[in-house]
């Protein structure tokens, strides 16, 4: 979808996860439902691949790309599709299980991006891009935030590039995104009101921002 609301779910409910408000960790129907409801949008010919289109422009030709909080993989599967060469990795593993049956054109690993090293799960060749879609920084625990944005900048080549989006009014603010990106290594280069370009305003309610890495 290419506005704001293509990755939405439902509000983040508490789980035993110290660093994930992802409730399919609590309750596994959730991801099985969550998986399923892509498939049906998909099939109806619904817009479910707004985010990674942009990602493809941004990205050179046969890009080697990370989609960071893959879910079923809808994303990381049309990028690879496109030429890409695709790791998505993602905490829940019902949702890493449901990408690996329904897209094996992509590599698909479980992982937590507070911790992520992807060196440790056979994947240490840097990345041109990453993508973090929808509101995947909403379900990361407000404490590691940063720490997901220096974890992912970790994985980039230089000038490799972070494209990321989130709800404004709740989780991660472009105002803590900002403040977390000099640490990191990025520099803001484009920020948007939505998926489809939208312009910026203080007033959106959804930030998608275009990071750089220094070289």
């Amino acid at each position: 979808m290419t506005r704001e609301h293509a990755n939405e779910a439902v509000e983040p409910t508490g789980n035993a996860h110290p660093t994930s408000l992802w409730p399919g960790l609590a309750d596994p129907e959730h991801s099985r439902w969550y998986a399923e409801r892509f498939r049906v949008l998909g099939a109806r010919g619904e817009d479910i691949e707004g985010e990674s289109r942009l990602a493809d422009v941004l990205a050179p030709r046969r890009a080697r790309l990370l989609d960071a909080g893959c879910g079923p993989g809808r994303h990381g599967a049309h990028l690879a599709r496109l030429g890409h060469t695709v790791v998505g990795v993602d905490v829940d593993p019902a949702l890493v299980d449901a990408a690996r049956e329904d897209h094996p054109g992509a590599t698909w690993l479980v992982g937590d991006l507070v911790t992520l090293d992807l060196a440790a799960l056979g994947e240490p060749e840097p990345f041109d891009g990453v993508l973090v879609a929808g509101n995947v920084m909403d379900f990361v625990a407000e404490p590691y935030r940063a720490e997901v944005v220096h974890r992912l900048a970790a994985t980039l080549r230089p000038d490799g590039f972070v494209l990321l989006g989130g709800r404004v009014t709740r989780g991660f603010t472009p105002q803590d995104l900002d403040a977390a990106l000099p640490a990191a290594g990025l520099r803001l280069e484009h920020r948007f009101a939505t998926w489809d370009l939208r312009p910026w305003t203080p007033g959106a309610a959804f930030c998608v921002s275009v990071l750089r890495k220094d070289v």
